[in-house]
């Protein structure tokens, strides 16, 4: 790869970045306050994803039950769904990928947690039924995605778009989404 293309790349990945900026912030603002007043009234905050989402799933709960920025603080209740092998290779088996969110969600879910679905395309089946779980549950839904309307889009409470088609871009932009979000919390949450 030459100079131009890693230039042209970091330029997208900048220009993406000022598009969230612009169109993204009334959203991001919702998903952080929804977070905010569910940890605060007791609630819990699941996420999923598949792939690089899973990974900034598991990163975003492993910041608000450990630390972000803050080291003196109490935990935060939020987990990544999917990352228990037993359970996602027992659902993946005898029911079949698309519910290895939906079925957890079922589990461990109550009304007034929040569930957060990650999806570059918007239209992930298992998150899309984990979203569809939840709902049916009374649980608050968001969704982190790319431009392109997907089915979580439409079951979203809350749906942060990230303006871009590009799949790299889209997954730079929800891991400022996910810092913004426990930096937020920390701020808002006593100690």
């Amino acid at each position: 790869m030459n100079d131009a293309v890693l230039r042209a790349t970091i330029e997208e990945s900048i220009a993406t970045k000022q598009r969230l900026l612009q169109h993204c912030l009334p959203s991001i603002r919702a998903l952080c306050d929804r977070a905010i007043a569910v940890l605060k009234s007791g609630g819990k905050i699941m996420l999923c994803g598949n792939g690089g989402s899973s990974c900034d799933a598991a990163h975003a709960a492993g910041e608000l039950v450990g630390w972000f920025e803050k080291k003196q603080r109490r935990a935060y209740a939020a987990l990544a769904l999917g990352h228990s092998v037993p359970n996602l290779t027992a659902i993946g088996n005898d029911a079949g990928y698309e519910h290895v969110f939906s079925r957890e969600v079922q589990a461990l879910g109550r009304p007034g947690d929040l569930l957060i679905g990650i999806t570059t395309s918007g239209g992930s089946k298992n998150v899309v039924a984990a979203m569809q779980a939840a709902k049916q549950m009374g649980i608050t839904t968001a969704v982190m995605c790319g431009e392109k309307r997907g089915a979580a889009v439409e079951l979203a409470d809350i749906a942060v778009q990230v303006p871009s088609a590009n799949t790299a871009r889209i997954q730079e932009s929800h891991l400022v989404v996910v810092h913004l979000l426990c930096a937020a919390v920390e701020e808002a949450m006593p100690a």
